[in-house]
């Protein structure tokens, strides 16, 4: 690479959140801070100033994709009535620090959550339909709908062999796949090096999305049941504690640091990478449930109008499947297994373009706690492998200050690999909804019809039981060690 010039990004002071929005994630642009997504520091405790009450059938904390997505599901399929609370502001989080992907090709068949990931897709693209339907610029527009097809990209005669492996798993489960080598590999994607003994398996049907306006659209359906009061969202406003009744002992209501939400059927903590923490100020010091979720930290490069690559297709290299390191002649990185023992950074190589032309390059995953800044050593790393597959990238001078934005944000990561969805045991009426990692905006829409039929007592559609609390987490002591740096971040 011929010049590489990274600024110095602001460095934001530590702050600590009670909900998934409540910026797990930083939008980084170093010249303007948007003050809409400052969050307040939530409450250490009530104040003594008089607090307002409401009543509802469905309180939900977190105003992810996650949570949202929870309350459309609801309002849209039940007469029910949902409020949401946040301690900041909805893309703030972990949803808007993401690269907007609805793909298959990493995922795998008869895993715990294929049948979650085929399902919420399913209802991603009918979401799609029905935009496009009404028109107004349809899906693309109001979405950042694109059918892209995604390439998961090989460059040995090792990788390769996988990805064959791949491609025929996946074409029996029932997805569309084909498995080019590398001349066929470049007639789809021209700029993209793979070297001669590599090539992609290709998924035409992979979709993506862009965070923002999927937001954006699923919010204003939302707001428009509020006139007909079966709808409250409560931002910038954290949650401090449960009520329990006085004569049932049962969990009765979500007290923020404004008001009091009451909620007669459920109560649905889905608060991302803080969710751990949340739970052990809601419950009391007794209380066993210990949800072993980790935030993991990633880093993206976005960069506006680009034109200096021509781009397809949705690419990922295969390590990213697993997670695996990639080389770096600038950061020591390490494999998954010793990710979090060592603060060790991995890098795969991601790489989209949206509907604004924005090239958007990743990912990053490391164990930093809490850590907001901006690494610009990630970056550089992030750059340089990208430069590997796409050699212009080389000959482009990069800085960081002209038309980049940069996304910071921590997926909630669980050890075992999969979602927690489900009803926390001995408090029949509170349910946990985090654990996505970085699927959160592609399993939204399938964990919101989960939840629901959960709420309402459906059998569902997907089956409930990987997902669930209960019995789960025995044998996760480890977790302890590795967190307990982080409950300084957690719980001031």
């Amino acid at each position: 690479m011929d010049a590489v010039t990274f600024a110095s990004a602001p460095n934001p002071s530590p702050a600590n959140s009670s909900s998934s929005s409540a910026l797990s994630s930083r939008v980084h642009r170093f010249s303007v801070c948007d003050p809409r997504r400052r969050r307040r520091r939530p409450l250490p405790a009530l104040r003594s100033q008089r607090q307002s009450a409401s009543h509802h059938d469905v309180v939900i904390v977190g105003a992810g994709i996650v949570g949202l997505s929870i309350a459309r599901h609801l309002l849209l399929h039940t007469p029910l009535s949902v409020a949401v609370a946040d301690a900041a502001v909805p893309c703030s989080g972990a949803t808007g620090a993401g690269q907007g992907y609805l793909w298959m090709s990493h995922r795998t068949p008869g895993s715990d959550t294929w049948e979650l990931a085929v399902r919420s897709k399913k209802l991603w693209e009918e979401l799609a339909a029905e935009v496009d339907n009404l028109g107004g610029g349809g899906a693309r527009e109001r979405l950042g709908w694109m059918r892209t097809g995604s390439l998961l990209v090989g460059r040995t005669s090792d990788e390769m062999a996988t990805l064959e492996e791949r491609t025929k798993i996946l074409s029996q489960a029932g997805i569309q796949a084909e498995c080019l080598f590398a001349a066929s590999l470049h007639e789809l994607e021209p700029e993209l090096y793979v070297g001669h003994d590599g090539g992609a398996m290709f998924l035409p049907g992979d979709c993506q999305i862009d965070a923002f306006q999927a937001v954006s659209l699923i919010e204003k359906t939302n707001g428009s049941y509020s006139s007909k009061g079966r709808y409250m969202e409560l931002y910038n406003d954290p949650a401090v504690s449960l009520v329990r009744s006085e004569i049932t002992g049962t969990v009765e209501a979500v007290q923020t640091s404004k008001h009091t939400l009451y909620g007669r059927k459920a109560i649905v903590v889905a608060s991302g990478a803080w969710t751990r923490s949340l739970l052990h100020s809601f419950l009391e010091p007794n209380h066993r449930l210990d949800i072993p979720v980790m935030p993991r930290k990633g880093h993206l490069l976005v960069l506006e109008k680009f034109d200096k690559l021509k781009l397809n297709h949705g690419l990922m290299e295969l390590g990213y499947v697993g997670h695996q390191a990639a080389k770096s002649n600038s950061i020591p990185l390490t494999s998954e297994s010793n990710e979090y023992e060592h603060g060790a950074s991995s890098i795969s190589m991601t790489a989209t373009l949206n509907t604004k032309g924005h090239l958007i390059l990743g990912s990053s995953r490391e164990y930093k706690g809490f850590s907001r800044e901006v690494d610009k050593s990630i970056l550089k790393c992030i750059w340089d492998r990208a430069g590997e597959f796409f050699p212009s990238l080389k000959n482009v001078h990069l800085d960081i200050n002209e038309n980049t934005e940069i996304r910071v944000g921590h997926r909630p990561y669980m050890p075992d690999g999969k979602p927690v969805i489900g009803f926390v045991p001995d408090l029949p009426n509170v349910l946990i909804a985090t654990g996505h990692e970085g699927s959160g905006l592609a399993l939204a829409l399938g964990t919101a019809e989960m939840v629901t039929d959960m709420i309402i007592g459906n059998p569902g559609k997907v089956d409930f039981s990987p997902f669930s609390i209960k019995d789960r987490f025995s044998g996760m002591e480890y977790l302890d060690s590795i967190t307990k740096n982080d409950a300084i971040g957690l719980a001031a």
